[in-house]
């Protein structure tokens, strides 16, 4: 008997008692689970129940509390208005642990994405500025949500929009010709890009010519200018090369890299549907459609210089992903900055008849902002990933020669933990919510951190080794609290990440995990697992079935779970 059985057995025995008052359904949507786990594992309100028997509240729970009894409930209790029950946790528990065991790595699966794709748009930096903290956000969460879509059955498609086009390029270009040098560029491009970036920048304020020769540049370069095109080409292969450096550390993969350069071709091609469609109206010489009847500004598509702007590139990029991966679903992990402009995207692809337009969906985040500020690399207020994640990794690799100095794979699991210390930092977080960038935050191992939940898989995988001569086969049932509570949760994990992919919320996963591991560690705490007698398997059979789901839980977070610490 499972707890959501358990929990329509206790609707049913309460309404056998409330016929004539409430009809099953109401009972059942009646029944809480109280906050703190000593005032029982239910409790039902008889608040409803007083004014239609006109009797107190109190009155009703006692009376009903000394009616209930069965061998599922350890104790009934009225507590005020509310019956309590106590579940019998060496009844239940066998079914929950047995069945984390025997489906291991696929417990917490669902099947209901089968057959279905998903496409992910994430990540998306710019080429030749560094990788900064900005486009951490976009990266880890989209990855999550990948992997947590592949855990409910579907198949996902990631895909990295890179940032290769538009007049910052041609900014770039002069800024390289007038004041860089091509052997400190080869020995750290984006470095050097990155400070000619924000020279363009800081000069351009004492002379403004400066912006009207990017345009030049960047108009040469749509033109397919020999010499700026190779410049641009170099920059871009030079950026991709340090992206993918920071991505192998975060362990993300992409299925494309088609950025928006790769689109140059395609808009002419919305462009024109919108107008055999008529849709296209002019307004001060740019071309529009207009989304009033939506209460939405109008949805630029080309300029009165006839350029075409972010819009019609991403309306073309939709096009061009849905013929090429038939998505039922597009996530589009972007900040929340940019919510009107997808409402608009979304709504003029649907004007235009593409029903698959309603399957498109904003995921948006908050920024991470520095003394309360949002980083910007133009004015060169910005955090870099790469230094954040090799400063991790480093204190990761201290920490390990003090506490296991002897560790094999050391610098493997140094890499893993630093990693996993900057994601759960970002994961933990609503993805809503603005984030104070704090160093010292996100690199601290003890308390809510990636790291602490790591540790406590591998310090129940310790457990497990040092009892590698007992063959867990089944487990038992156990009496103690502790337990019982961890099996609680466990239970929880396949309803925690249909929850965390249907609010495309990540945090709800990692906050799962932090109570799990908190759990774990106040059972290992109080208890002896290794001591020998009858109920060893059984409690050995509860750590494994703990590792599994920490383990599982963090892969679906982008996080390695080493064994060894």
């Amino acid at each position: 008997m499972t707890i959501d059985t358990l929990k329509t057995f206790y609707s049913e025995a309460l309404h056998q008692k409330l016929k004539e008052f409430l009809t099953i359904d109401e009972v059942y949507q009646l029944i809480e689970t109280p906050k703190y786990s000593n005032h029982g594992d239910f409790a039902f309100p008889c608040f409803q129940l007083a004014k239609l028997k006109r009797q107190s509240p109190q009155q009703i729970a006692e009376e009903l509390a000394s009616e209930l009894n069965d061998t599922a409930f350890s104790k009934v209790e009225a507590v005020g208005p509310y019956v309590n029950v106590f579940l019998n946790g060496k009844l239940l528990g066998p079914s929950i642990v047995d069945k984390v065991l025997t489906l291991k790595n696929d417990f917490g699966s669902h099947s209901f994405g089968k057959d279905k794709t998903i496409a992910i748009d994430m990540s998306s930096p710019n080429i030749a500025k560094p990788f900064s903290m900005g486009h951490l956000r976009s990266t880890v969460i989209g990855n999550s949500l990948a992997l947590l879509a592949n855990k409910c059955g579907y198949n996902t498609v990631r895909i990295n929009y890179i940032g290769d086009w538009g007049t910052q390029f041609g900014k770039l270009i002069v800024a390289y010709k007038k004041w860089g040098e091509e052997s400190k560029v080869r020995q750290n491009p984006i470095g050097e890009l990155f400070k000619l970036y924000t020279k363009f920048h800081e000069e351009s304020e004492n002379d403004p010519n400066l912006e009207g020769e990017g345009r030049k540049a960047f108009k040469l370069l749509e033109d397919g200018d020999p010499e700026i095109t190779r410049l641009w080409k170099w920059f871009r292969e030079e950026s991709l090369m340090a992206f993918k450096k920071i991505y192998k550390l975060l362990g993300v993969e992409f299925d494309s890299y088609n950025g928006e350069a790769y689109y140059n071709d395609k808009m002419e091609e919305v462009v024109e549907q919108l107008k055999h469609a008529h849709l296209l109206e002019t307004s001060k010489g740019a071309e529009v459609v207009r989304l009033d009847e939506l209460n939405l500004p109008p949805c630029l598509i080309k300029k009165s210089d006839g350029a075409t702007l972010y819009a019609t590139r991403d309306l073309a990029s939709a096009l061009d992903r849905q013929n090429r991966y038939k998505f039922d679903q597009a996530l589009y992990v972007v900040g929340q900055e940019q919510g009107i402009h997808f409402k608009q995207v979304f709504s003029v692809l649907g004007k235009l008849g593409y029903q698959w337009s309603d399957e498109m969906k904003h995921i948006p985040f908050g920024l991470y902002l520095k003394a309360g500020k949002k980083m910007s690399t133009r004015k060169g207020r910005v955090i870099l990933l790469e230094d954040v994640l090799n400063e991790a990794i480093k204190i990761a690799q201290d920490n390990i020669k003090l506490k296991n100095p002897d560790l094999s794979f050391a610098s493997e699991v140094a890499k893993a933990v630093g990693a996993g210390a900057v994601i759960f930092h970002d994961l933990k977080n609503d993805r809503q919510n603005d984030i104070e960038f704090s160093l010292e935050d996100m690199l601290t191992f003890e308390g809510e951190t990636g790291p602490y939940i790591q540790y406590t898989h591998a310090r129940a995988q310790s457990l497990l080794r040092k009892a590698s001569d007992v063959q867990i086969k089944d487990f038992h049932g156990l009496d103690d609290h502790e337990s019982w509570e961890i099996i609680k949760l466990l239970h929880q994990f396949p309803q925690i990440t249909e929850k965390a992919h249907n609010d495309s919320s990540p945090s709800v996963l990692a906050k799962y995990l932090l109570q799990t591991a908190k759990a774990f560690n106040k059972y290992y705490g109080k208890t002896k697992i290794l001591v020998e007698d009858e109920e060893k398997m059984s409690r050995l059979a509860l750590v494994e079935s703990v590792t599994l789901v920490l383990e599982e839980g963090l892969f679906l977070l982008g996080i390695s779970a080493p064994k060894e610490m």
